[in-house]
């Protein structure tokens, strides 16, 4: 037992299980209807969006831990305009979201190259792979807040939302409100990525997204099945990868991520039997 309850006897290992635990299920939940709408590739585009979002703070002289409040809403910027192109510009899903990909990720990029010399220097590392060991009490609240708030939504409007997904023409033919959900799955997806970021970083958190619900998606049968499946490997994943990586001294979001691909390939399996 004290394999499993040493390592959280430390109040930033809580913190991070709390994190942890709680932004994977909520991403796991995203991911269900994302890759459900073949739209997987959203992920890393709204996570480069965040990057240019935290570049644009650090230009503003905003800190790395502030500069989420600048990164949220310009991800959702650019998530909505990844939605107006996809309705309106006849594109994929893969083709709008590389468009701004490609463009936030110059931005980001341009946005570091335009700060002063005598700045404050950046820990791009923990910007690209997260520090959810250094979580703080007020990034807690933060993640609950979005939790909760994503929760009652998705809860709200979860019948609609899933008619839309699996047949939406004859969802708009029924008066469901097709454009309007597809533009709230979306902006939920940049809201959620934003606030995972800082668990696993820029260059991780899509996985987060994508890989608990794909591997959910081979084992469930139903919507609800696959829903509740995906939630409890983001969780558990989570709650798992944190583990490993103390007992291991190694980094914490890469170890999530791997166990979680570790999931992946177990469920490949069964499904194949």
């Amino acid at each position: 037992m004290d394999f499993f309850l040493e390592p959280f006897s430390h109040e930033f290992m809580l913190r991070a299980l709390f994190a942890g635990v709680v932004v994977g299920g909520l991403c796991a939940l995203i991911g269900v209807f994302v890759v459900q709408r073949g739209l997987s590739f959203v992920g890393d585009g709204l996570a480069h969006a965040a990057f240019g979002g935290i570049a644009l703070g650090l230009l503003a002289n905003v800190t790395v831990e502030n500069a989420t409040w600048v990164a949220l809403p310009f991800t959702l910027v650019v998530a909505l305009a990844i939605a107006w192109v996809l309705r309106r510009g006849g594109m994929s899903g893969d083709v709008a979201t590389g468009v701004f990909f490609s463009l936030s990720l110059a931005l980001g990029v341009l946005f570091l190259g335009l700060r002063p010399d005598d700045a404050p220097p950046v820990n791009v590392e923990s910007v690209l792979f997260g520090s959810i060991l250094a979580i703080s009490a007020s990034d807690l609240y933060v993640i609950a807040g979005v939790a909760a708030a994503v929760g009652l939504i998705l809860a709200l409007i979860w019948s609609r939302l899933a008619y839309a997904t699996f047949d939406p023409e004859l969802a708009a033919l029924s008066g469901v409100p097709v454009a309007a959900l597809d533009y709230l799955l979306l902006g939920l997806t940049a809201v959620v990525i934003v606030v995972a970021v800082k668990s696993v970083g820029i260059a991780l958190v899509s996985s987060f997204v994508i890989i608990p619900a794909a591997s959910a998606r081979m084992l469930g049968r139903s919507l609800a099945s696959i829903a509740a499946i995906a939630l409890g490997l983001g969780t558990c994943g989570a709650a798992l990868g944190l583990l490993l990586s103390y007992h291991l001294n190694v980094a914490s979001g890469a170890t999530i991520i791997l166990t979680l691909g570790a999931v992946f390939a177990l469920s490949l399996a069964l499904r194949r039997r």
